[in-house]
Parts: structure tokens; C-alpha cells; sequence
């Protein structure tokens, strides 16, 4: 089917823009990349020489009727206020993750694109890409037979990343909402919506010492007030109970660990800040005499590369078809309410109840939508 290209601008010329520029600009025909803006317009406008778009302010991008969607990369905490904006001038947002970088703000937003008719999601999208597809897939034909349970744990060094990335030591930025969106977005999509949570939260290093030589601040004392060591337990409306652990205090390179567990197996997948990735799957024989062997699961070819790009041509193809989205604000909303409650937990001691819901995102080139997957 042939749609009309939704005209979008980009607010943000930070580091992640590149990509994002770069896929939606040349993979997805549904998108129509015209303007960019940022805080600086100097970083706007090198951009936007770059790709050959207009460099502008926001409000020249949310005064100009020809623009229909936003795609924001700013920071967390400057989320809440460039999606209001939007909302209000009649533009469709798909933003980067969080949602918000709080649960009320979100829950405005929510309520307001419900109240002018506006799509509205957010990232990651990386639950699109070919490894978490596959899972998926493999989870909805039976592979595994009944899920029984989940383990989580992804490590990171947060010395270098805070010297190197000073938008980590903002509200909402820390490594439950920052890197655990990733495990909990990639969870939800495959197991649907969280029921409890419980956990344990530890921010034990409030100063550091910013040792990124081209850092401008290098050598200065930073203030670090995000928590970077999270151990939760969630249980999942289907009665699926699992762990999730989260260590900003441990290794350079990021190293993830995500295993689902069944009747009939066990499914090991790759790191969900990832799209693609080798999905393998250990069976359950049933007899100490069978001996059995991990298995490599057929992946599904598309998005195995760096997409990022594919959720807003998800959402654009949305728009364009009247569907509702595979990136949906209802399971960005959720996703969010779960990482502030495993936060509110760890403070609290308490179990925390997840009162909204979601639908699990349909499977790539299932019903409507596949147009997405021409690229």
C-alpha cells in the first residue's frame, strides 16, 4: 500500500541523532525528515547541513501546519515540556525513552493526546529489532511450552559514563531509568504487563570524579545522585515471577545476561539495548537418558542492525493506517510506572502494585502493519 510520507522534524542534535537521522531519512519511505532544532542552534544547524533538512527553532517547528509528527531526543527531564508543546500545537510525538521522567507528568501527556486525538509513544524501539522479534515469536508458537519464570542482570561502568555523558546525572537518568527501560520494555513485550514489584536500591556514590580527558569538566568532582545498583523481583499479570538486577558499578563494556525459563526450556537471549543477536534455546528432554544440545533459533532477518528509526516509522505507519501502534504510550506509560515503582520500592521497602495495563505489540508482519517492514 502506498501512503503519503508523514512530515516530521526532529528536536534534538545530540549524539543519538545521527542514527535516528540517518535510518529514518534513508530506510523508511513513511517519513518525510524536514526540520531539526536544539537548545543551541549552532548544533541544529550543523545537522542539519549535514542531511540537507532546515535548522529552526521549536516554535517555528510547532507553528508550521505542513509538520504532522516530532521525533524528540532531548534528555528525560526535558521530555515533559517539548511533549506538551507538541500535544498542544496538533503534532503526533514519538520520543526517546523515558516516557517522562515522572510517573504524574506522563500521565498528563497520556490523558492529553487522548484529548486531542494524537499519537504518542516512545522508546526503546529495539523491542522491533530481529532478536526480540524471534523470542517473541518463539515464546507465542510454544517453544517453550508454559513460561515459568525470568532472570535479568545487566552490568555497566558508570565512571566513564558520567564523565562522558553529563545528561546521566539529571533526574530520570540514573540506571534503572535509563538502562533498565531496555530489560523492561523487552519483558513486557514478550510477557505483558507487570502485577507487583519489589526490590532493593542503592545509590552508594553521590560524588565522582569526572576522568573523561576530553571532558571540559575533567578533573572536577561531579555530583551523581542517580542510583546505579537496582535487585527487583517482579511478578506479571499472568502469575510469571522473575528477577532483575541492575549494576552501574561493574564493567566497562555492558554485559547482559536475559534468560526466559519453561515447561518445555530454556530461552537465552541478547542485550534488548541491541536489535539483533543470536536467540538460542536449551529443550527440557523429560529423560536423564536424552541428551540435548542448545539450539540457534531461525532469526527473523529484519532489524538486525543499529534501527533505531523503526519506531517512529511504526508509529508514521500508524497514523497513516488508523491503528493503533506497536509503540504504543500505553506501554511506554506502563514500562515507566514500573521502573518509578521498583525505585518507590527500594525507598519505601514495600512491594509496590502496577495499576495500569497494556496489550503485548503485535508481532512484526502480523495483521496491519507490515508495511513497516519495507525498508
Amino acid at each position: 500500500m502506498k501512503c503519503k510520507a508523514v512530515h516530521t522534524a526532529v528536536v534534538g542534535a545530540g549524539a543519538i541523532s545521527d542514527i535516528y537521522l540517518k535510518n529514518m531519512m534513508t530506510r523508511f519511505s513513511i517519513l518525510k525528515v524536514d526540520a531539526i532544532c536544539a537548545s543551541h542552534l549552532e548544533h541544529a544547524q550543523k545537522k542539519a547541513e549535514k542531511y540537507g533538512i532546515k535548522a529552526c527553532t521549536l516554535e517555528e517547528i510547532l507553528e508550521d501546519d505542513a509538520i504532522e509528527m516530532i521525533v524528540n531526543l532531548t534528555p528525560a527531564f526535558a521530555h515533559a515540556e517539548i511533549i506538551r508543546k507538541a500535544l498542544l500545537a496538533g503534532k503526533h510525538v514519538y520520543t526517546e525513552k523515558t516516557l517522562t521522567a515522572d510517573l504524574k507528568s506522563a500521565a498528563e501527556l497520556v490523558q492529553l493526546a487522548d484529548e486531542k486525538k494524537l499519537y504518542l509513544g516512545a522508546a526503546p524501539d529495539t523491542f522491533l529489532g530481529s532478536a526480540l522479534q524471534t523470542a517473541r515469536r518463539a515464546i507465542d508458537e510454544g517453544v517453550l511450552g508454559e513460561v515459568t519464570s525470568f532472570a535479568v542482570s545487566a552490568n555497566r561502568d558508570n565512571d566513564v559514563l558520567l564523565s562522558m555523558f553529563s545528561f546521566l546525572r539529571t533526574p530520570g537518568a540514573g540506571i534503572c531509568m535509563d538502562y533498565g527501560v531496555y530489560y523492561l520494555t523487552a519483558l513486557v513485550s514478550l510477557l505483558g504487563p507487570v502485577a507487583q514489584v519489589a526490590s532493593m536500591v542503592r545509590a552508594p556514590y553521590p560524588k565522582h570524579l569526572n576522568i573523561w580527558k576530553e571532558s571540559p569538566e575533567y578533573g572536577d568532582e561531579m555530583d551523581t545522585p542517580n542510583e546505579s545498583r537496582v535487585s527487583a523481583v517482579l511478578q506479571f499479570k499472568n502469575g510469571v515471577t522473575g528477577t532483575v538486577h541492575l549494576d552501574a558499578d561493574s564493567a566497562l563494556e555492558d554485559q547482559a545476561f536475559m534468560t526466559i525459563y519453561g515447561t518445555k526450556g530454556i530461552l537465552y537471549l541478547t542485550d534488548p539495548n541491541q536489535f539483533g543477536g543470536t536467540i538460542k534455546f536449551l529443550p527440557n528432554p523429560k529423560q536423564f537418558d536424552q541428551t540435548t544440545e542448545i539450539q540457534i533459533l531461525p532469526s527473523l532477518e529484519n532489524f538486525s542492525d543499529n534501527s533505531r528509526g523503526v519506531g517512529p516509522a511504526e508509529m508514521a505507519w500508524a497514523i497513516r493506517e488508523g491503528r493503533k501502534s506497536r509503540v504504543d504510550k500505553q506501554m511506554a506509560y506502563h514500562v515507566l510506572e514500573v521502573l518509578c515503582a521498583i525505585l518507590e520500592s527500594g525507598e519505601k521497602e514495600q512491594y509496590m502494585t502496577i495499576h495500569s495495563d497494556c496489550t503485548r505489540p503485535v508481532l512484526l508482519g502480523e495483521g496491519r502493519g507490515e508495511n513497516v517492514l519495507h525498508q
